[in-house]
């Protein structure tokens, strides 16, 4: 199949062994101009080197965009006040950070004359998808560029090969055994001995989370404050929606709360397993989730579950920019108003206990709940509501006595009837 003919591309970058591949490659192979973009989304690498090797590379300029807040605050946040979970366990860490990096790139695309993007995504995994559909939706005028689906090269040594023969630069750093992807929310871990799942992970595997076992003996207590349904301040300090998730990664982590382990459904039709550490992300959705008990009313609470999965679905499958997840996220909007006031969470060994729950909203009322006398419940009053709930089941029981008693009518009969 033909190449398309481009003249400047825009490439998603790390500086990893991928990235540092694909830029050589897009201009043997495009002889194009590559721009190499990369956004700092809490992965913690370093930067520094990153111009010089992107030029070193072949490319014309690196681009970098500080993008911690805005993903908290524009994409992490509005998924928290969702509920979403995906496959009951995921908390969607590498999901929802890639629209974020996939607008930004197609912005550097528009204001830089670029007429491709390009990304280092396999053939085989989900983000290839969340990316590609967000150029779509953002600009579908922009040609797409992805090599792994077009180049021959199928290993680590047949990379390094690819840059030694052109006397080009390599990153030093050894690889890990495992495929990893950490943001502000998370880090995951999959590929190497996680590939069998009946294996547990290595003690080794975990970066964000001490074990359990090797946690303080003493439990940790903390305050969060929602305004919202957004999270605005730990223990009192209000702070940034970025530093408020680093603060609670910094508690999580030290206390090994946030750790799963999930066999989950790619978008692309596969299972594959995958070993999360969400510390700080654990906390907010436990905290959030204990707030909405006291300040939401029984439907709103049970429809918005509901929905819930279906939001998650479409954070996983990459459909961020879409009519739908925009709707969703105004009713998500609106229910979240009441959703002001505190928790209190424990924090032992990887658990979390809820120690107290406060909202100047709550619909909870002691003098309801109490099986003491109270003069706002008359407890003779639930008599006639079981008579009525029960109705339907009445009926049908009566129906059934009646058809145990009275003989079958013939369907001969039924019809003459």
């Amino acid at each position: 199949m033909a190449k398309q003919t481009v003249k400047k591309a825009v490439l998603a970058y790390s500086g990893g062994l991928d990235t540092s591949v694909i830029v050589p490659w897009l201009r043997e192979n495009y002889d194009c101009e590559v721009i190499c973009y990369c956004a700092d989304v809490g992965q913690g690498e370093e930067t520094e080197d990153l111009p010089e090797r992107a030029k070193a590379s072949g490319a014309s300029m690196l681009i970098m965009k500080d993008l911690r807040e805005e993903l908290a605050r524009d994409y992490i946040f509005p998924m928290l006040k969702s509920g979403a979970v995906y496959e009951r366990k995921y908390l969607l860490g590498t999901s929802i950070a890639r629209p974020l990096i996939a607008k930004h790139q197609v912005e550097i695309a528009q204001q830089e004359g670029a007429d491709a993007v390009a990304h280092g995504c396999t053939g085989k995994g989900n983000d290839q998808v969340r990316f590609e559909l967000a150029f779509t939706a953002l600009d579908p005028h922009l040609k797409v560029i992805a090599p792994w689906r077009e180049w021959n090269i199928q290993s680590r040594e047949d990379a390094l090969n690819y840059l030694k023969t052109r006397n080009l630069p390599f990153p030093q750093k050894n690889p890990s055994l495992y495929s990893r992807d950490r943001n502000l929310w998370h880090i995951s871990h999959e590929g190497g001995p996680l590939e069998d799942a009946g294996l547990a992970p290595e003690k080794d595997l975990f970066q964000m989370t001490v074990s359990p076992e090797n946690a303080p003996d003493e439990p940790e207590v903390v305050e969060i404050a929602f305004e919202e349904g957004a999270p605005v301040a730990v223990n009192g300090t209000i702070l940034s929606p970025a530093t408020l998730i680093e603060k609670l990664n910094e508690f999580g982590g030290k206390h090994g709360v946030g750790r799963i382990d999930l066999v989950e459904n790619r978008l692309v039709g596969m299972k594959s397993r995958g070993v999360y550490e969400t510390p700080g992300g654990t906390i907010l959705v436990t905290a959030h989730k204990e707030l909405e008990s006291i300040t939401l009313d029984r439907e709103t609470m049970h429809y918005k579950d509901i929905m819930a999965l279906k939001y998650a679905e479409l954070v996983y499958f990459g459909l961020w920019f879409t009519p739908l997840r925009e709707s969703m996220d105004a009713f998500f909007a609106e229910t979240q108003k009441p959703v002001t006031g505190t928790v209190k969470l424990k924090l032992y060994k990887g658990n979390l206990m809820i120690e107290g729950r406060q909202s100047p909203y709550s619909l909870y009322r002691e003098e309801f709940a109490t099986f003491g006398h109270s003069p706002v419940y008359d407890h003779s009053d639930a008599a006639g509501f079981i008579r009525l709930f029960g109705l339907p089941s009445k009926v049908r029981a009566m129906m059934n006595d009646r058809i145990n008693v009275i003989p079958p009518v013939p369907v001969e009969q039924i019809v003459r009837d």
